[in-house]
């Protein structure tokens, strides 16, 4: 984040139940479901290993989305 703020780089924050509730529309959906849906909404073959790229995907989904909805 201080490497961003650095370059004068925009930095946004999610909550793990931001994240979730982005996804799945439930704010306390677990790992699993989170996993799922990343596959899902991308059309992959398999849920992207290790857990961690994953949860980066999720985050990127979520901001996506809360971007897209910012801009209407």
């Amino acid at each position: 984040m201080l490497a961003a703020a650095i370059e004068g780089l925009p930095v946004a924050e999610y909550t793990p139940a931001s994240v979730k509730q982005a996804l799945t529309g439930y704010g306390n959906a677990d790992k699993q479901q989170m996993q799922l849906m990343v596959r899902q909404i991308l059309n992959l073959a398999e849920i992207p290993r290790p857990d961690d790229a994953a949860d980066g995907v999720a985050v990127a989904l979520c901001h996506l989305q809360t971007v897209r909805y910012e801009a209407l």
